[in-house]
């Protein structure tokens, strides 16, 4: 029984390949480009929203993709093209929900609608269906919050570090993809939409300093108190919204996860290999 991954070269689907391949469960692995040979793993270069139905249903569909091309797809289906359907928001569904700033208010949107069109489509075709909003997701060093930040300190040798205090809960990668294995095991969590933050919630600028400690480099530390953040938001529309958000608590509640998936997220503890590109 085969998983279809959709935005399997991800920084999730890095690590949830190795984890199906080590499980022995045959994968077919979406990508917009050819990737390199893989045992386990058949890859396919295709544009899912043109994905044909399958001759046969696969075991499960998982996608670290845009929700709404998913749930545009499924409406198109008139028989379940799989048993069930694992899928990533964001917890920005919720933290950006009273944002002022117009592009935070049309991501929200759209992940409400992606959320709860997937829903119904997988519903009416009788799929079971899982929603897991993660937090500031890190781990293969493709993401595009904390790695830029190491990145260019690596270049200029100095750290910026804001000086606020908001609750941060970055969450690993594999750990998500811990709870989509979870999720492909059993249907404890079948309807749900899950929360998925990791093990230990930091203030914002101790999450800078131990990011700051894993660069791996010297770098001097450059702490930018708060009038400072405001002219940068002044000067900077784009930077408005986050730096409005600094201090604010943006985390989630694990606890349905781990009743439900029995996955405890770790801590936040990177070292300097976590900012090196994981391989596809």
């Amino acid at each position: 029984m085969t998983v279809l991954v959709s935005g399997a070269t991800s920084q999730i689907g890095r690590f949830l390949l190795p984890r199906l391949v080590a499980a022995q469960r045959p994968v077919l692995a979406l990508s917009r480009h050819a990737q390199p040979a893989q045992p386990g793993v058949q890859w396919w270069a295709a544009d899912m929203r043109a994905l044909p139905a399958p001759p046969h249903p696969w075991q499960a569909i998982v996608s670290f993709a845009p929700l709404d091309a998913w749930g545009d797809w499924l409406a198109r289906q008139e028989v379940a093209p799989a048993a069930k359907i694992i899928v990533t928001s964001s917890m920005s569904v919720l933290t950006k929900q009273d944002s002022t700033q117009p592009d935070e208010q049309a991501l929200v949107a759209l992940l409400q609608r992606g959320e709860q069109n997937l829903a119904a489509q997988a519903t009416r075709l009788g799929m079971q269906w899982t929603v897991l909003r993660p937090t500031l997701v890190y781990g293969a060093g493709v993401d595009r919050s904390l790695t830029p930040i190491v990145q260019r300190a690596r270049r200029t040798h100095v750290f910026p570090i804001p000086m606020a205090h908001g609750l941060r809960q970055p969450v690993h990668a594999d750990d998500i993809a811990l709870a989509v294995m979870a999720a492909l095991s059993g249907n404890a969590a079948d309807g749900q939409v899950l929360q998925i933050g990791g093990g230990e919630r930091l203030d914002y600028q101790q999450m800078f300093r131990r990011v700051h400690a894993s660069v791996g480099t010297p770098c001097l530390p450059l702490y930018l108190p708060s009038f400072a953040l405001r002219l940068l938001a002044a000067a900077l529309p784009r930077a408005r919204g986050p730096v409005s958000r600094l201090s604010q608590d943006l985390i989630a509640d694990n606890g349905a996860l781990t009743a439900l998936l029995g996955v405890q997220p770790r801590a936040f503890a990177p070292t300097p290999d976590t900012w090196h590109p994981m391989s596809k």
